[in-house]
């Protein structure tokens, strides 16, 4: 395995594949991050570790998959004309999945009810792992594929996707911690989400479109909301510093402050 890693294409081919994985794994650490910040913390982090686990147990099974994942882009019905494959199958019900999911939240945010389980607590945690593992096997095939075409050798894949995994478990709990902490940036993090089920519903129909727009487009939204984030913590300080200093002294001979 170790004379896999002894020329510089090796190299480069680990870093920029952990480099893409990365990048794609910023959407499961969103989804993620999103569910989980309905729980307590102690179950958060539980589900958080299962999640980013069954993340890495996919993307690593599915890469000793390599025949049957291009065999995924072979059309197996036909709809409307159009040959779909059971990649494009996976994609479109996972985008699909998103967009409910994600619409049922935004609702439940602005009309203040939750679409979450009705039977208690345990049920409620496994219906957010439920939803991890779905979404962790959609975003997985989506990965692996991309890291069948940026790589060749299985030992490369192996390590980028661990390393990526890692890294994504490294960021999730500060990401989820600031979601939690902001609950406007959950109605960001949710806008994405519906983004990114819109982008895989028409990946699955042919339609590609360049992750690049899509991640420049998070980029830039999730700048502005740091900058209005800035601005309120600035107003709300100013807000408290005004209150404290014009707060009229009382009067020794006045006690009630007639």
């Amino acid at each position: 395995m170790l004379e896999v890693f002894s020329t510089p294409e090796a190299w480069a081919a680990l870093l920029t594949l952990t480099a893409m994985e990365i990048v794609l794994g910023i959407d499961n650490i969103v989804f993620i991050s999103v569910l989980i910040s309905k729980l307590p913390e102690a179950r958060a982090k539980v589900a958080r570790q299962i999640g980013l686990s069954l993340a890495l147990v996919f993307r690593i099974a599915l890469l000793f998959m390599l025949t049957w994942l291009i065999a995924l882009r072979e059309p197996v019905i036909e709809i409307f004309g159009k040959g779909l494959s059971w990649r494009d199958i996976i994609l479109i019900g996972g985008g699909a999945f998103l967009l409910v999911k994600a619409t049922l939240e935004l609702h439940g945010a602005v009309e203040g009810e939750d679409h979450g389980s009705k039977g208690g607590p345990a049920a409620a945690f496994g219906v957010i792992i439920a939803q991890i593992v779905v979404i962790d096997l959609v975003f997985s095939v989506d990965s692996i594929i991309t890291a069948i075409g940026m790589a060749e050798d299985i030992e490369v894949m192996i390590v980028a996707v661990v390393i990526a995994v890692a890294v994504m478990y490294a960021l999730s709990g500060p990401i989820s911690d600031f979601v939690s902490k902001h609950p406007t940036t959950k109605v960001l993090a949710l806008a994405f989400l519906l983004l990114i089920g819109m982008v895989l519903v028409a990946d699955g129909l042919g339609f590609h479109v360049p992750k690049g727009y899509i991640y420049s487009a998070m980029a830039f939204a999730f700048l502005v909301e740091m900058i209005n984030i800035a601005a309120r913590r600035k107003q709300t300080r100013a807000s408290h510093a005004v209150g404290v200093e014009g707060d009229p002294k009382p009067d020794p001979a006045d006690p009630l402050g007639r």
